[in-house]
């Protein structure tokens, strides 16, 4: 039995969630995973995937077999890599899934100098606010904007992210500048829908820690959609810095509330286990620590 073609063949069933699937990205035919596996689960004596016409999940013994798979499969890559990185560039193909507005805003505008230092590596950017499986969904590296919770996933930081209660003038001329975290109680709020904390707001000072559950006209998962309704006045709005900073440079957003803050979110990169981290995924974290953590370094 060819064991490494069988560990990569179920790695991208359980990965994809398709024998159909997996076939198409190791370019074999369906019969040829399924011989794979079924070689596999031969030689173990378990069944490792729940099987219907359309798709394929793990056993429970197949979760398991499955995240020792991921490190074996990425210990021999990393022999590989070994070997032949001194004498070449990194390249191949480089998944990143990261959140809408870090991308348009901060990734976007460095993504050119990554691919010019490396330019035999293919990047393929998903861009998206729902929280995707990083494995299921077959990414190297995935960024998130968090309080991470425990996972098997490992995680770095790569930057702290700031948080600000921030309205327009016109809105807080007509309904008065907040001056304690109470007197939230008594505005509009603009939401983001996929806080932990659902759609309260906890507010820290020397006073200490005040949870707020504002009434609130718009709850949408994108930051700068309530950017963009908090300048036109419908209320108050807890933006992250990056994504307020344009506004306030301009007048067109106020901040408010600045004796308290909010607890402190980061951008960390998040990536399966493994011993040994592909050359490739190194590189654009450190890349990314790089610009990034230099630029809070430097504020």
């Amino acid at each position: 039995m060819d064991k490494l073609g069988s560990l990569r063949a179920f790695v991208k069933v359980v990965e994809s969630g398709s024998f159909a699937e997996a076939g198409r990205q190791l370019r074999l035919s369906r019969s040829a995973i399924s011989k794979y596996i079924a070689d596999l689960e031969e030689s173990l004596g378990v069944q490792l995937l729940n099987r219907t016409t359309r798709h394929a999940s793990p056993t429970e013994n197949g979760q398991r077999y499955f995240e020792r798979a991921l490190v074996i499969l990425s210990e021999v890559e990393a022999a590989d890599q070994a070997v032949t990185q001194a004498q070449s560039a990194p390249r191949g193909l480089l998944r990143v899934n990261a959140p809408m507005s870090f991308g348009t805003l901060r990734l976007g505008p460095v993504l050119a100098d990554f691919m010019t230092r490396y330019p035999e590596l293919q990047l393929q950017i998903v861009l998206s606010d729902d929280l995707l499986d990083p494995v299921q969904d077959g990414f190297d590296v995935t960024l998130r904007i968090a309080e991470l919770e425990s996972s098997s996933l490992i995680a770095r930081k790569i930057m702290p992210v700031s948080r600000m209660i921030c309205a327009s003038s016109d809105y807080l001329a007509r309904h008065g500048t907040p001056k304690h975290p109470q007197d939230l109680r008594e505005h509009v709020s603009l939401t983001y829908g996929f806080l932990l904390t659902g759609n309260q707001w906890k507010l820290t000072g020397t006073d200490g820690d005040h949870w707020i559950q504002p009434a609130w006209s718009l709850c949408v998962n994108n930051a700068e959609v309530l950017r963009d309704v908090a300048i036109k006045g419908r209320g108050l709005a807890l933006l992250p810095e990056f994504i307020a900073a344009d506004a306030l440079r301009k007048g067109e957003l106020r901040a408010v509330l600045q004796d308290y803050s909010a607890p402190p979110l980061a951008l960390y990169a998040v990536y399966p286990p493994t011993r040994h981290l592909s050359v490739k995924v190194r590189l654009f974290i450190d890349f990314l620590v790089e610009r990034f953590g230099r630029e809070e370094e430097a504020g």
